[in-house]
């Protein structure tokens, strides 16, 4: 019975159906935020939305049929379970925020879909190496930060007044919004030589720092990507090798019975 299941679940029909349904659902709640279309047709999309959750409901109970104990042994499954139990809290007694996450059912696409979920795993494999670049950028903010608040807090307050302030206005500057008319040509008027430092803070975070995280994650998606190429190509040399086997054991015996006769 568990097997039957088991192959119900795996089924690619079943797992597009899914999809499907996910899909379907997020656009119901992007329908809820509509005043005007709730207003029409708010009774339907609430009963439309409760399909759907009992969809899930029901997906997951097979699971934990078809799969016991091993369920919770699956990062993916216990995603899933806790999306669909947040999305289960009751809208009532101060829980109406929670019921706002309901959105978060749409990333069960991660689980079901394995391209996206190839992705969330070379990014999440990329996050150790992600931590070390983290850390030489909080040092490269905290030692620009003690700067800029030394030297352009009592003309530009506003912008360097505090290490919090300065800290914010360089991650701006980190992203280039506005940050040469907004902010460096203003403090240039004032301190001519700004530029010396201004611009190498630009080079070593936008262009140095913020591309090595680029490339770890690249480099952890290719690394998933080859892992999982690898698997399949052993996964296909073992079935033939297998089928080779069965081959030469029946040609072995039919050449010992044609032997005998």
């Amino acid at each position: 019975m568990r097997e039957k299941l088991r192959s119900f679940l795996e089924d690619a029909r079943v797992i597009n159906a899914i999809m499907a349904v996910i899909i379907f659902n997020a656009v119901l709640l992007g329908m809820e935020t509509s005043p005007a279309i709730m207003a029409r047709f708010g009774t339907l999309i609430y009963a439309l939305d409760i399909a759907c959750l009992s969809v899930f409901v029901a997906e997951l109970l097979a699971k934990i049929v078809a799969y016991r104990g091993r369920f919770f042994r699956d990062g993916w499954n216990i995603f899933d379970f806790v999306i669909v139990a947040t999305s289960l809290v009751p809208a009532a007694q101060g829980f109406t925020a929670l019921r706002a996450l309901r959105i978060l059912r749409v990333l069960r696409l991660l689980s079901t879909a394995p391209r996206l979920r190839r992705v969330v795993e070379g990014f999440i494999s990329a996050l150790p190496g992600m931590g070390s670049v983290f850390l030489l950028m909080a040092l490269i903010f905290y030692i620009g930060a003690v700067i800029a608040t030394k030297l352009f807090a009592g003309t530009f307050p506003e912008w360097f007044g505090t290490l919090a302030r300065s800290g914010y206005s360089l991650f701006q500057i980190m992203t280039l919004e506005s940050w040469s008319m907004g902010i460096v040509r203003p403090v240039m008027e004032i301190y001519p030589l700004a530029w010396l430092f201004f611009i190498p803070f630009i080079m070593v975070t936008t262009f140095a720092v913020v591309n090595l995280l680029v490339g770890l994650i690249v480099n952890s998606m290719q690394d998933a990507h080859h892992e999982e190429e690898n698997a399949e190509t052993g996964a296909y040399r073992d079935d033939m090798t297998a089928r080779l086997e069965g081959i030469e054991q029946k040609l072995a015996a039919l050449l010992a019975q044609r032997d005998v006769e």
